[in-house]
């Protein structure tokens, strides 16, 4: 199935990475998605590769937080697409569990603005059902312009 403006436009770049739904494997996907997004010539420490770490790493957090079903991965994929754009998409398998960022949280909350920071920082994102397993994928897409 094609989904428009998910499709990269050559294998290259696309990068996938099945991680357990652990903390250690949330900061995981972040540190590979940062290595790649510089591989890709975002270098580390640009805006666009903190970019990119932030919400990884948001979206990984919430994956192995709220997305978790004991013994089950999570899935990270990086997309280079169109138009000087970057897709961000972390897969868990708790599809009954919908994202939604927190609206008027108190001051003092620790928990619930990562999705807050998600849809500041990327031109668009959602959740659709995983594809090809149970469960949902969370996605964001983020202009990065060409390296």
């Amino acid at each position: 199935m094609t989904i428009p403006g998910r499709t990269a436009p050559h294998p290259t770049d696309t990068f996938e990475f099945r991680f357990s739904s652990t903390p250690r494997g949330a900061r995981l996907a972040r540190r590979l998605a940062s290595h790649r997004v510089h591989e890709w010539g975002h270098r580390y420490g640009s805006e666009v590769n903190d970019t990119v770490s932030l919400v990884v790493g948001e979206l990984a957090a919430n994956a192995v937080t709220h997305g978790l079903v004991p013994g089950r991965d999570a899935l990270l994929r990086l997309s280079r697409v169109r138009g000087g754009r970057l897709r961000v998409e972390v897969g868990d398998t708790r599809g009954e569990l919908l994202p939604h960022p927190s609206i008027g949280l108190p001051a003092d909350a620790e928990t619930g603005r990562g999705l807050i920071l998600v849809a500041a920082l990327a031109e668009e994102w959602g959740a659709i059902p995983r594809e090809g397993a149970p469960g949902k994928t969370v996605w964001a897409t983020l202009g990065v312009g060409s390296a």
